[in-house]
């Protein structure tokens, strides 16, 4: 028995595994999201209580995002300050002189140039300071972690209980000012996200839940004390539970390729997962700020049902980033939003019920006056703008995909769409169609998908240890691959008391003198040609092309030990019909006008059944629309697969 929690912009999902079904319902995300935890856990359990409560948050994101992390100090070497904000010098916008990168978090009266003969001038400056938390990095630290872990003796020393990530310890890898910034990241949010998990800690443990595990970006469960220590390890904690998800599905149903495609209140994740695995990325940039560890491959768009539709000063007509959010949300909640939101707009044209998770009562005046002012404006009728905030976020969401896919030298047209969330549903076929892909599966349990991948998401513990090794070296490499797979190996049995069903291991390689790596498979005793073969290859398909007459370079090892999830694919029941299946027909509107479309109740579908465009397919938690010329077939998993 085990709960998976997942708190979006707008909504918490939650999804409950009872050792023989799912239960699922969703509610309003509060601004202290353990509150919004705390009662829909309550609210779905009632008086029961589960061995394991599985966690996914976005507080690190919005303390980033919104820049509200600790007020942190940052000790380098004495000459190196400046280096988190001269960075690589890249340039946000090449063309637009006026673009300004962001501000580092740590300002330059924040940040001290050690010395060994200043120990004393730093505990000083650190006791007139009262920072809330420390980041250390000291040139070569990934090598020399004495002189890191002496600079953190001092400073705990002169501000006792004062956090302090070392980055030695938060990412032993070369490379100053990526190691620097993901050290600074790390002890910027590890206040607000140790102050937060203690919180919910207190307000689950051990009623309702004997125990909490948090969803790591990387896709995989650790402890609540590992991520509050680690706190830059969850910063994409909440998509990276659907991604689990969806890769599970794709599996089950013998998809090869698919693309994973999240559309919420507040945003819009897609990732690429192949032959099961999501892409994993060891680096990414968030507001700025460079994060060097591991993560699912998710690319985010401020695309979602809340997206705010506004008119920009040519009077063009534009959709998001901003969102209404939950309070005061969509104009058709009826909680003070006046702005019109993508969700007005569905509902607007008939694609979603005066409904919503069940228990919103939408109100599609309302919805309908906020899109007559907007209207107003760019010199279109309500529902012409309607259609217009419908086009110009599937044109967002066609970019992402694009991303994911077409950048990185992957063919859409060869994958299948896994559309989940909320609003995912309702604009998946025409995404796909956009792309020509082969083809849209709408999950069971959709508007709760990234809860249900919580619960099948194992526990994971990831490692890395920079090397810098060429085919002389090549006796190096073995013993540094097995180091590091028996560091996360132990790891991982103190924190799950068992040993991890899997261990991956692979090394980042370039060519010798390339600015960047790209990582490959490799497991002890397949040798430097197997390494180099792979490495050629995967290069050719994301850069167009390979030099395999060039010497190569093994940049950097690394390793994931993955243990037992709660709950497998294979032990869902399948599909059950309840209730009728056929709902009162109504009126959509499409591109080409106002047409009847079929509205279907999917939980009481029976396998097998086919839908045919225009129809509305409505559950508790999410709505699928499918257009005319497209057809829908019920698979015995309860998936929706969607064709045209």
């Amino acid at each position: 028995m085990t709960l998976g929690v997942d708190v979006g912009g707008t909504f918490t999902d939650l999804a409950w595994w009872d050792g023989s079904r799912l239960h699922a319902s969703k509610t309003s995300t509060t601004r202290d999201q353990s509150e919004g935890v705390e009662s829909g856990a309550r609210g779905l359990l009632g008086e029961r209580r589960v061995p394991l409560l599985v966690h996914g948050t976005t507080v690190a994101t919005n303390a980033l995002l919104e820049r509200a992390g600790a007020d942190t100090v940052l000790v380098v070497d004495g000459g190196f300050e400046d280096l988190v904000e001269i960075g690589r010098q890249a340039r946000p916008s090449l063309y637009d002189p006026f673009a300004d990168r962001p501000a580092p978090l740590v300002d330059r009266a924040s940040r001290f140039g050690w010395d060994p003969d200043r120990a004393e001038a730093l505990a000083a400056w650190v006791t007139a300071r009262r920072p809330e938390a420390a980041a250390v990095s000291l040139l070569y630290g990934f090598r020399d972690t004495g002189r890191e872990e002496r600079v953190a003796e001092v400073l705990r020393a002169a501000a006792p209980g004062l956090p302090v990530a070392v980055s030695h310890r938060v990412v032993p890898e070369f490379r100053e000012y990526e190691r620097t910034s993901t050290t600074v990241v790390n002890a910027y949010l590890r206040p607000k996200v140790e102050a937060y998990l203690r919180h919910l800690a207190d307000r689950v443990v051990p009623d309702p839940a004997e125990r909490l595990l948090v969803m790591r970006s990387s896709g995989g469960l650790m402890a609540p004390e590992d991520a509050a220590e680690l706190a830059a390890a969850i910063l994409l904690s909440g998509p990276a539970g659907g991604v689990v998800a969806a890769a599970a599905l794709g599996q089950a149903l013998g998809y090869h390729r698919i693309v994973s495609f999240d559309m919420g209140g507040t945003s819009t994740d897609v990732c690429r997962v192949e032959h099961g695995r999501p892409e994993i990325v060891y680096e990414r940039t968030i507001e700025g700020q460079v994060v060097r560890l591991p993560s699912v491959a998710v690319h985010t768009v401020g695309a979602g049902g809340g997206s705010v539709g506004w008119a920009d000063p040519g009077g063009a007509l534009r959709v998001g980033p901003r969102s209404a959010g939950a309070i005061p949300g969509p104009a058709c909640y009826g909680r003070g939003g006046t702005e019109p939101t993508v969700t007005d707009a569905n509902l607007v044209l008939g694609r979603i019920a005066d409904r919503l998770a069940g228990a919103l009562r939408l109100l599609p005046d309302a919805a309908s006056t906020a899109l007559g002012r907007l209207g107003d404006r760019l010199g279109l009728g309500p529902i012409e703008t309607a259609l217009g905030i419908v086009e110009v976020v599937e044109a967002h969401m066609e970019r992402a995909v694009r991303a994911v896919s077409v950048e990185e030298g992957a063919d859409p047209r060869s994958a299948v769409l896994v559309a989940f969330g909320g609003a995912g549903g309702l604009h998946a076929s025409a995404l796909a169609r956009r792309l020509e892909m082969a083809g849209v599966v709408v999950p069971p349990y959709a508007g709760v998908f990234s809860a249900l991948g919580l619960l099948l998401s194992p526990p994971r513990h990831d490692a890395a240890r920079s090397v810098l090794l060429t085919a002389e070296q090549t006796a190096h490499l073995d013993p540094a691959v097995r180091a590091v797979a028996d560091d996360v190996i132990g790891r991982l049995r103190e924190r799950s008391g068992s040993p991890p069903e899997r261990v991956e291991t692979s090394v980042d390689v370039r060519y010798l003198g390339q600015s960047h790596e790209t990582s490959v498979p490799y497991r002890p005793g397949e040798g430097w040609e197997v390494l180099a073969e792979r490495f050629h290859r995967a290069h050719e398909t994301r850069n167009g092309f390979s030099r395999p007459e060039d010497p190569i370079e093994a940049v950097t090892v690394r390793a994931a030990a993955i243990g037992r999830p709660a709950l497998s694919w294979d032990r869902l029941p399948e599909h059950r019909p309840e209730g009728e299946a056929r709902r009162p027909d109504r009126e959509v509107v499409t591109a080409a006008g106002a047409t009847t479309a079929q509205v279907w109740w999917r939980p009481g579908m029976r396998p097998g059944d086919e839908v045919v465009g225009p129809c509305v397919v409505t559950e508790g938690e999410a709505t699928i629309y499918l257009a005319p010329g497209e057809r829908g077939l019920l698979h015995p998993s309860g998936a929706l697969e969607v064709t045209w």
